[in-house]
């Protein structure tokens, strides 16, 4: 689960140790009634802690959904301290609820195949009309589970762009050249912050492991299985018939290691960084760099204006993320599965419902800069609606203080989706997701073997020779061939599909 806290966290606050209480419905305002005279009350979930101010957004919203729709809306947040363990229970449970954010690295797939979510075919386009028209056949695509639509994915456009988020700011009258093109250049930097002498550690390294090892892999032009960093099995698209590989196999495997363990011999990250919970050093200005998506750049950047920052993509081929990296499903349980639908489609196509939904309460929990920019009144109160499918490329407003680069360096990512004929080829693989439902028990295994004996070895706290072989014994334990011959028929059956 490393990857997937860490990606979130740009986003979101850290976690809480229990389990907040339930959003209450707020209702207010002249009603608009619906076919049947009444007005139907919604009921969404998503995952995150709950603002302080949702009820002054309920309020707002409902006020909205009343007046437009003849629908209310409860909004349910499941904490991050336990979502994964309350998230799969909920779909299991048998409580009715109407909508839910999903996304790969929840296990679409898999809760699909269980029946969690309702079949959308005869629904989505019906009721979500204008949405279902705006979506790519990619992302149609990626929505379809054993030939059935079950979610509705994000409309806003995200790239698989990784790589150094830095402070500029704290080598000025170094002589530091600026460059960070390279793991070298990564290097020279975090020699430079070291050399100060100030405390702050060069690396942004914690509990929930590294993330260079997604980086590195990615530099060198592989492609996740699962599409999302965290992962133990990739595969290069440019090859006619793509293998799976894992770490011990890449035959950058030694140079990495040994990189990362020079730079721990440097001191550019703790002996203890896998005991440290902290994962706001960056943004504390404890540390100076961290790899990571260029959202996660923009949110520094926002957060502290007074710094400079820098980003840089080390990611070999540019391509989209899976639209479904961030998406809407409705339960299998739910008694309003038109309505809902009737109400995202106007979540992600009117402005001013969007607005309510997903920043709140205009003059209270945000405004709008002259230049079209969100700004948050009081983040302790309410920030911005962590269901990140409402997203559009529209209506999501970039917020006051984003670096100056953030938009250039986006349309450029999307530039090169396309850019070369290896980057079509990429993109060519974006739809593509797997299915453990055969494999659940080898394929936690092996995610248990892979946090327990990688992330020491990737950062150096253990003999990389002698590592390396006990992280492939372990695996071969785990059940690896197992997981690798039913991933490597999904991906030989879709990369025909290409043909």
């Amino acid at each position: 689960m490393k990857k997937i806290s860490r990606t979130i966290a740009a986003v979101c606050a850290s976690s809480l140790l229990a389990l907040t209480a339930l959003t209450s419905l707020s209702s207010c305002g002249g009603e608009k009634k619906t076919a049947d005279g009444g007005v139907i009350p919604l009921t969404m979930y998503i995952i995150g802690d709950r603002p302080a101010g949702q009820d002054v957004n309920d309020e707002n919203l409902n006020k909205l959904l009343k007046e437009k729709l003849g629908c209310t809306l409860t909004v349910n947040w499941i904490p991050w301290s336990d979502f994964t363990n309350k998230y799969p229970l909920l779909f299991s449970s048998g409580e009715e609820f109407d909508m839910a954010y999903t996304a790969t690295w929840l296990n679409f797939t898999s809760l699909a195949q269980k029946g969690a979510f309702m079949n959308l075919d005869e629904l989505w386009e019906k009721y979500a009309p204008k949405n279902f028209a705006r979506q790519t056949e990619a992302a149609k695509i990626e929505a379809t589970v054993d030939g059935h639509y079950y979610c509705v994915p994000t409309l806003m456009a995200t790239y698989n762009a990784y790589g150094p988020i830095y402070r500029k700011d704290i080598l000025e009258g170094t002589g530091w050249d600026g460059k960070m093109e390279s793991f070298a250049d990564v290097e020279r930097y975090c020699e430079l912050v070291k050399g100060l002498n100030n405390g702050m550690e060069p690396l942004d390294i914690y509990s929930m492991g590294s993330e260079w090892d997604d980086t590195y892999i990615a530099s060198a032009g592989y492609r996740p299985s699962k599409n999302s960093t965290g992962d133990f099995l990739f595969y290069d698209p440019q090859q006619k018939n793509p293998k799976l590989i894992t770490y011990y196999e890449f035959d950058g495997v030694n140079d990495f290691l040994t990189m990362m363990n020079r730079w721990n011999q440097k001191g550019f990250f703790p002996k203890s960084a896998l005991a440290d919970t902290d994962s706001t050093k960056i943004q504390n200005g404890k540390a100076a760099l961290r790899t990571h998506n260029v959202d996660t750049y923009q949110g520094y950047g926002s957060m502290h204006p007074e710094w400079s920052w820098g980003y840089a993509n080390m990611v070999k081929y540019t391509t989209h993320l899976p639209f479904v990296q961030d998406a809407m499903v409705i339960a299998n349980t739910s008694k309003h599965p038109e309505k809902a639908l009737e109400l995202w489609d106007a979540i992600t196509n009117d402005r001013e419902i969007f607005n309510a939904f997903f920043y709140g309460v205009k003059g209270v929990t945000y405004e709008i800069t002259e230049a079209g920019e969100e700004k948050s009144m009081n983040a302790d109160l309410y920030a911005s609606s962590n269901m990140w499918a409402a997203r559009t490329n529209e209506f999501y407003m970039p917020v006051v203080d984003t670096p100056a680069d953030y938009e250039p360096l986006k349309a450029s990512f999307e530039a090169a989706t396309t850019a070369t004929a290896e980057e079509k080829r990429a993109v060519q693989f974006e739809a593509f997701a797997i299915d453990t439902s055969k494999i659940e028990t080898e394929y936690a295994a092996c995610q248990n073997v892979h946090q327990q004996y990688w992330w020491p070895l990737e950062l150096g706290y253990v003999d990389a020779k002698k590592g390396l072989a006990e992280y492939k014994t372990m695996m071969e334990t785990a059940g690896i061939e197992k997981v690798r011959a039913e991933i490597q028929k999904q991906l030989d059956e879709y990369n025909a599909s290409l043909k």
